[in-house]
């Protein structure tokens, strides 16, 4: 493919020591056709959205400066530890944007590798349409995330519980290293395999740490605190990721691997959506302990280099990764601030959020729709009818008027921070259905505009707002492998 559709691939990672990759072309796909593009992330990419055609986003061709791979990696999953690596997606290359930054292109669902482990390589149109959806909402409510390219369908069933159609998402990644590339170096790999690794990680993420007098624990302190920034944001906004495996954690901070991930409705800290997870070991109360469990196997995984005294650099490890949970909190804090409208500091904060959450889960409100009723100031569901609220809200306002910002500002940040609308599971999984039942993708394409600016607050938003009808079946989600 010529340069004319505005390729400008180079392919950094597979410099790196033969062990973190193997060469692997997309296995073609039957009949394949452009379902889904993302002009804006083309655009961003330096692509011509008007050149850009399903060859290349299903693999069949191979723009100009590709050299495709799969990458290898390992990871606890559910706690345990197995060798891993891509098993159904190919790293055609790095595309230099004409601002001159690097993105990943995966090919997710381009066939089966040498990591496959008996699987097909190929994914379902459902499951793409998804990642789709809710990556591109994640973007628009600012959280960092892998974005989606393009959706294309192969022409080619795949076989799961029943048949589906096959379909090929396009990633777009600041890169696909995990911390779980990083357990696959230190467990079965050199130290220099390791420290190769290591360099190339801060060389693509972190430069300016390159001249710390520490750079990899510089490294470990920085995957940290983007880590627990982020998982704050997955928390404000009732986020539930699924799947939260060292291989599914990036060391660049990004949300990755929109599997069996959904949004809460009504608040509770023991909410688990995904069918695999039958202990909750994921649900959404635990998701900043399982971060901070997954940042130490990384930090395990950087023993060797970060100091040449074994019990050193153990307790370098360890001091780094008890930092997390104060970060954590922090971000957490602020956001929660934001939420509440308050624009300074007080000791008692903490214990007005808190409290805050107690009663939305004593009396079963919805997460988004309370805080969208705050930043609103009006609400009529059971919880703004307790005593118990009034008392709650007398002294937040209390709070506020302590401040020296004007209402007005506090409400701005409310709003800045509370998003109106949020991908409900509900209008997800009826998108999916249309577009996979009825060949309609007018049901997504609505939705995806409705969550392009969450904190507009427009009219067009309110039918969105709604709560699903009540129901007697848990709502499940599945991966999608």
């Amino acid at each position: 493919m010529g340069n004319e559709t505005g390729w400008n691939l180079e392919n950094s990672y597979s410099r790196l020591p033969g062990a973190f990759f193997t060469r692997q072309d997309p296995i073609p796909v039957r009949s394949p056709k452009l379902l889904v593009l993302n002009g804006e992330v083309a655009e961003s990419l330096g692509l011509n959205v008007a050149e850009m055609g399903a060859g290349v986003l299903s693999g069949n061709d191979l723009p100009a400066g590709s050299a495709p791979i799969a990458q290898a990696y390992a990871g606890h999953q559910f706690g345990h530890f197995n060798m891993l690596g891509d098993g159904r997606a190919v790293l055609i290359g790095e595309q230099m944007t004409p601002s001159g930054e690097r993105f990943d292109i995966q090919l997710k669902g381009g066939g089966p590798t040498p990591y496959s482990r008996g699987g097909d390589g190929r994914a379902g149109l459902g499951p793409m349409l998804r990642e789709y959806m809710i990556s591109e909402a994640m973007h628009r409510l600012e959280i960092p995330t892998t974005r989606s390219l393009a959706v294309v369908t192969t022409g080619e069933p795949i076989y799961r519980e029943t048949e589906q159609e096959g379909a090929i998402l396009t990633r777009v990644a600041a890169s696909h290293l995990r911390v779980g590339t990083f357990q696959f170096a230190s467990r079965f790999g050199e130290v220099d395999d390791l420290r190769a690794l290591a360099d190339y990680a801060l060389k693509r993420h972190y430069p300016e740490g390159l001249d710390a007098e520490n750079p990899y624990l510089y490294f470990l302190q920085e995957v940290i605190q983007r880590q627990a920034s982020l998982m704050a944001k997955w928390q404000l906004v009732g986020f539930i990721h699924g799947v939260m495996n060292t291989d599914n954690m990036t060391i660049s901070g990004e949300t990755i691997d929109y599997g069996p991930c959904a949004f809460m409705d009504t608040y509770d800290p023991k909410t688990v959506f995904s069918s695999i997870d039958s202990q909750g070991r994921y649900a959404y109360g635990n998701q900043p302990p399982i971060a901070g469990w997954d940042l130490a196997r990384f930090a395990e995984s950087l023993l060797p280099i970060l100091h040449d005294e074994q019990e050193e650099s153990l307790k370098l490890a360890q001091d780094a990764v008890l930092e997390f949970p104060k970060l954590y909190e922090a971000h957490w804090l602020d956001g929660m601030r934001g939420k509440l409208g308050l624009l300074n500091r007080e000791e008692g904060d903490l214990d007005l959020a808190e409290e805050l959450l107690r009663l939305m889960k004593e009396n079963r409100a919805d997460f988004t729709n309370t805080f969208r009723s705050l930043t609103l100031d009006k609400g009529d569901s059971t919880l703004f009818n307790t005593s118990e609220f009034a008392q709650w809200k007398e002294r937040w306002n209390e709070r506020r008027a302590r401040q020296k910002e004007s209402d007005d500002a506090s409400q701005k940040r409310m709003q800045s921070s509370n998003p109106s609308v949020i991908p409900r599971n509900h209008r997800v999984e009826e998108a999916i259905q249309a577009a996979v039942e009825e060949d309609d993708l007018s049901v997504m394409d609505r939705l995806v505009a409705v969550l392009k600016n969450p904190y507009a607050y427009s009219p067009e938003q309110e039918e969105y707002c709604a709560l699903p009808a009540p129901s007697d079946r848990p709502y499940r989600t599945f991966c999608g492998t």
